[in-house]
């Protein structure tokens, strides 16, 4: 299945370099595409001299944004597959294989995740993540034990879904909406990476804003939009 690599990047000079390199060297025969998202550092400079696959962004849309600038082109050329995939690192290529497989075996989402057949610390950091799946198994009696892994690969149908439908960003909640549009959906164990270079935008305030929006959607929203 031809498959695409969705990569959103914003301010990642210090880190696009070795995720490319990474995927060309344990993903081979991957296409990719880069959505830079309106960088203010030097990405665009890094990424037009290495002459990578690249959309460029002219203003910050936000992850969902260049997201789903990702999921059109893949839809655009007929992508049978498209994988979320972070440009600050933390994903490792060699996961690819394992998404593909679980696609081509049947799923409609494929989530990359730590604890399938690790199990999840009990930490402040992961707090929110049980929180999130504890939500989603309420409401949909489905487990998910890492519905916060940005690691996701998605079939042809789901392509359509989240490209088409602005009411469909790449977040958690949002899974409650595709199990209840029937869409199968598995977990792969993986081994993500820390973060090399750069700070995640998720300090204290930010992650109890995300986990507010998060409930408020899982509980009040996805529930109840109108399936299409």
């Amino acid at each position: 299945m031809r498959t695409l690599l969705v990569i959103p990047s914003y301010n990642e000079a210090l880190n696009i370099e070795n995720v490319i390199k990474d995927i060309q060297e344990n993903a081979k025969g991957i296409d990719y595409v880069i959505v830079d998202d309106g960088s203010k550092d030097n990405t665009r400079e890094i990424i037009e001299k290495n002459h990578f696959n690249c959309i460029y962004g002219f203003m910050n849309q936000g992850l969902f944004g260049a997201v789903q600038t990702g999921f059109k082109y893949a839809l655009e050329y007929d992508y049978d597959i498209a994988i979320q995939f972070d440009g600050d690192g933390q994903h490792p290529a060699s996961a690819v294989a394992k998404l593909v497989e679980a696609i081509e075996a049947g799923n409609d989402i494929a989530i990359g995740s730590r604890f399938v057949s690790e199990k999840k610390p009990f930490t402040a950091r992961m707090l929110g993540s049980r929180l999130i799946a504890f939500s989603i198994k309420l409401v949909t009696g489905k487990t998910i034990k890492d519905p916060t892994s940005g690691l996701r690969a998605y079939g042809k149908r789901c392509i359509a879904d989240y490209a088409n439908d602005m009411n469909n960003p790449p977040e958690p909640d949002t899974l409650v909406y595709m199990l209840r549009k029937k869409r199968k959906i598995t977990e792969v164990q993986v081994t993500m990476r820390d973060r090399e270079f750069g700070e995640s935008y998720l300090n204290l305030s930010n992650t109890i804003k995300y986990m507010s929006r998060m409930a408020i959607s899982i509980f009040m929203i996805q529930p109840f939009r109108k399936v299409r």
